[in-house]
């Protein structure tokens, strides 16, 4: 049975200064953090990917992680901050991790965003398949 919003009842705290329920909707914009959004346009750009080159992104494992480890491996001369990518080794699928937090640092806006983890995903692909990113994404870098 349907009972209109302003039938129910009102539920306050417990010292009668505000409300217990969340002051807006879970599908509005407001309530979705940065990390949410974050994983939402990854997963829109491995959809693209995946539908684009089925057979290179199938069996890649994609992680996002919050910051990178603070000690780089020795054999790494210079580390990237922003993603890294694993090659397949050992029975261990091939592995793409985005670090968020230092690319979100360098965003302005969402957009943005969109095009660094853009970027980002097709570099490392790139980079495990031995490819120019521009054969993946002939938009890559602009």
């Amino acid at each position: 049975m349907y009972v209109p919003p302003w039938e129910t009842r009102v539920y306050r705290n417990r010292h009668g200064r505000g409300m217990r329920t969340p002051m807006f909707g879970t599908r509005l914009p407001r309530y979705r953090t940065r990390s949410g959004l974050f994983d939402d346009l990854t997963a829109a750009q491995l959809r693209r990917l995946s539908q684009a080159w089925p057979d290179l992104i199938k069996p890649v494992q994609f992680a996002i992680e919050d910051v990178s480890p603070s000690d780089p491996a020795p054999w790494e001369a210079h580390p990237c901050m922003t993603s890294q990518s694993f090659a397949a080794m050992h029975g261990n699928p091939a592995r793409v991790v985005l670090y968020r937090l230092p690319i979100q640092m360098h965003c302005r806006s969402q957009l943005d965003l969109q095009l660094a983890i853009r970027d980002e995903l097709v570099m490392r692909v790139a980079e495990l398949y031995g490819r120019n990113p521009e054969d993946i994404d002939h938009n890559w870098g602009m």
